[in-house]
C-alpha cells in the first residue's frame, strides 16, 4: 500500500516538482560517481544525466514491482551516468591495457601460489617497480572497465552472448543468478582491507576521505586499495568474463 501511495504521489507530481523534489538525490550520485572518475568528467555533465534518468524513472516508475519511488529514481539516475561515462570513454588505451596486465598477472600469481597475490609480486611479475605499480593503480580508478557495476554487466552481456531466445529465459535466468552468486563468492574472498573498502563505497556509500579515516590511510592510498579489489576481482571472475 505504501508503494501504490508513493506511485499516485510521484504520477501526481508534474516534472518541475520532481526535479525540486529529488534534485539532492541526482547530485549525490553524481558526487560519489565521481570520485573514482578521471579529472576530465564534469559533474555538470554527471549531474544532467541523472537529471534525464530522474525524469524518465517519473515516467515509467511501477509501484507494483515493490521498490520505494527513491529506490528505483536512484537506479535510473546511476544508470544514466554511467552511460554517459560509456559514450566518452576518456581513460587512455594505454591505461586499460596496462589494468589489464595487472588483472592477468594477478591471476597467475593466485594460480601458482593459491593465496592472495600481493603488491611486490605483482610488480615483480610485470617487471616494473612498485612505485610505477601504484601509478597503474591510481590511473585505473576511473577506468570504467574496473567498476562493480561493469563486472555485474560484463556477465550480463555473457549471458545475452549465450542465450538462444524464448526458449532459454529459465537458463538464462539461472545463469544469472550463477553469476551473481560467483561475484558475490569473489568479493567476499577478498583481502580484509579490499573488501571492507569495497563494502563502505558500494554499500555504505562512503567518500575516499571517510574510507581513509576508517582504514587510517590516505584518500590516494584507498584510490589504490579499491583499484586493486576490482582488478583481482576482474581476475577471479576470469572465466566469467572470458579471459
Amino acid at each position: 500500500m505504501k508503494g501504490a501511495v508513493a506511485y499516485a504521489q510521484v504520477q501526481a507530481l508534474d516534472f518541475d516538482t520532481v526535479v525540486s523534489r529529488y534534485t539532492p538525490l541526482v547530485q549525490r550520485i553524481a558526487h560519489h560517481l565521481k570520485g573514482r572518475l578521471p579529472a576530465s568528467v564534469q559533474i555538470d555533465d554527471l549531474i544532467q544525466a541523472g537529471m534525464i534518468g530522474l525524469l524518465e524513472a517519473s515516467r515509467q516508475y511501477d509501484a507494483s514491482q515493490g521498490a520505494s519511488f527513491e529506490t528505483y529514481a536512484g537506479i535510473r539516475i546511476r544508470g544514466a551516468m554511467l552511460d554517459e561515462v560509456r559514450r566518452y570513454d576518456w581513460t587512455p588505451r594505454s591505461v586499460h591495457r596496462k589494468a589489464r596486465e595487472i588483472s592477468e598477472a594477478m591471476y597467475r600469481i593466485e594460480r601458482r601460489t593459491g593465496r592472495d597475490a600481493r603488491d611486490t609480486e605483482v610488480a615483480e611479475e610485470l617487471g616494473i617497480s612498485l612505485d610505477e605499480y601504484h601509478k597503474i593503480l591510481r590511473d585505473a580508478v576511473g577506468c570504467r572497465l574496473f567498476s562493480i557495476e561493469e563486472l555485474s554487466e560484463t556477465g550480463d552481456a555473457f549471458l545475452e552472448d549465450h542465450s538462444g531466445g524464448d526458449a532459454d529465459l529459465p537458463v538464462e535466468q539461472l545463469s544469472r543468478e550463477r553469476f551473481k552468486a560467483a561475484l558475490a563468492d569473489a568479493i567476499a574472498s577478498l583481502p580484509e582491507r579490499e573488501r571492507l573498502s569495497i563494502s563502505l563505497y558500494y554499500e555504505e556509500e562512503m567518500n575516499l576521505k571517510e574510507i581513509g579515516q576508517v582504514l587510517g590511510v590516505s584518500e590516494s592510498r584507498v584510490c589504490q586499495i579499491n583499484s586493486q579489489a576490482l582488478l583481482r576481482l576482474r581476475a577471479r571472475m576470469r572465466d566469467w568474463l572470458g579471459g
